[in-house]
C-alpha cells in the first residue's frame, strides 16, 4: 500500500516507521531538519529498551508525488485543513484519509478534500514522545480503532487492518465508531475544557465546588447531544469517571491549559467546538459549551504581558 503520513511528531513517526516495514511510506513534515535526520540516519524508535531503525521516505514537499492509497493525518487538528491543502498532490479519486487525532468532528474538514465514503476516523491507544530529531520513544501500545461514517462499500477497512497488523499494530474495526470517539470526548469537553478556562491543574476541578459545577454542566449538555445523535451515554458513569480523573491527577496539566499558558492556539474547535457543531445539527442547546469555546479563543488572543 502507498501511504503518506502527514506530521512527523511522536505519533506520526511511530506509525510512519512501522508501516514502512511492508508499505511504500512517505513521512511528510514542514521541518527540514527532521526530514534530513530521517533520510540521513533513518527513523529511530526507542522500543522495549532497544533502538530500532525504520526507513520511510521523509519529505517536506509532496509536489510531483503520485496520489497515494491512504493519507494518515497526525498534525494538530487546527492545522488539518492547511496540511491537506498543501499536499493535494497526494489525493486522487481512490485516496482514503484516516484521522487518529484528538477530538471529534474531523470529517467536517476532511470532507472538503475527499468524499465521505473515503474518510476513516478513529483513535489510537499507542503513545510516544520526541527525544530528538528523528528519534522517538514508543511508549504504551494498544489498539488502533477505526471506522467509517457510511458503509465501506469498497471493503477498504479489512485491507487497512491487514496492512497495519502486519506492521505490528492491532487494528479493531468498529461499526459505530462515533460511540468510541464520544466515549473519549466526554472527559476532554468537560474537565480539560474547564482547566483551560481557569488555567488550573486537573486536581482543582473536583476540589472547587464552582469549577465542578461548570464541569458537570458541560457533561450534562454533552450527554444530551450524544443522545440526540443516537449514541449511548450514562451521565452518572461519565461524571464519576471525570471525578476520578480529577482526584487521581492533582497536579496534571491538560493540553488545552498548557497551550494557553504557552501562548499557542488550542484544539478547542475539535473538542468543545465539536459538541457545539453537533448540537446545532441536532437542535440541542449547549450554552455552557458555547461559553467555553468563546472563552478559550479569547484567552488564545490575549496580548502577552
Amino acid at each position: 500500500m502507498r501511504i503518506a503520513v502527514i506530521g512527523a511528531g511522536a505519533m506520526g513517526s511511530i506509525y510512519g516507521g512501522h508501516l514502512s516495514l511492508h508499505n511504500d511510506v512517505y513521512l511528510v513534515d514542514t521541518n527540514p531538519n527532521v526530514v534530513a535526520a530521517v533520510n540521513e540516519n533513518g527513523l529511530k524508535l526507542q522500543e522495549y529498551g532497544t533502538d530500532n531503525l525504520y526507513h520511510p521516505k521523509a519529505v517536506t514537499s509532496t509536489e510531483g508525488i503520485e496520489p497515494v492509497d491512504l493519507i494518515i493525518l497526525f498534525v494538530k487538528a487546527l492545522f488539518s485543513k492547511a496540511a491537506l491543502a498543501g499536499n493535494k498532490a497526494l489525493i486522487g479519486p481512490n485516496t482514503y484519509v484516516l484521522t487518529l487525532q484528538n477530538g471529534s468532528g474531523h470529517e467536517d474538514i476532511l470532507g472538503e478534500f475527499v468524499d465521505l465514503d473515503h474518510i476513516i476516523i478513529g483513535t489510537t491507544e499507542d503513545n510516544g514522545a520526541v527525544l530528538g530529531m528523528g528519534y522517538i520513544r514508543h511508549g504504551g501500545e494498544g489498539n488502533t480503532n477505526v471506522g467509517m461514517l457510511v458503509e465501506d462499500k469498497e471493503g477498504f477497512l479489512p485491507k487497512l487492518k491487514e496492512s497495519f497488523d502486519a506492521c505490528g499494530f492491532n487494528v479493531r474495526i468498529h461499526s459505530v465508531i462515533q460511540q468510541l470517539i464520544w466515549d473519549k470526548l466526554f472527559t476532554n469537553v468537560s474537565l480539560s475544557a474547564v482547566t483551560g478556562v481557569l488555567q488550573c491543574e486537573i486536581g482543582y476541578i473536583y476540589a472547587n465546588e464552582y469549577a465542578w459545577k461548570m464541569t458537570t454542566a458541560l457533561i450534562h449538555e454533552a450527554v444530551e447531544v450524544a443522545h440526540a445523535l443516537g449514541l449511548k451515554a450514562d451521565e452518572e458513569e461519565i461524571t464519576e469517571k471525570v471525578k476520578k480523573t480529577s482526584v487521581g491527577s492533582p497536579e496534571g496539566v491538560t493540553s488545552i491549559c498548557a497551550d494557553i499558558r504557552a501562548g499557542r492556539r488550542t484544539e478547542v474547535d475539535t473538542i468543545s467546538g465539536s459538541v457545539v457543531r453537533a448540537a446545532r445539527k441536532a437542535g440541542v442547546a449547549v450554552p455552557t459549551h458555547e461559553f467555553v469555546v468563546n472563552t478559550i479563543h479569547a484567552l488564545e488572543g490575549r496580548p502577552k504581558a
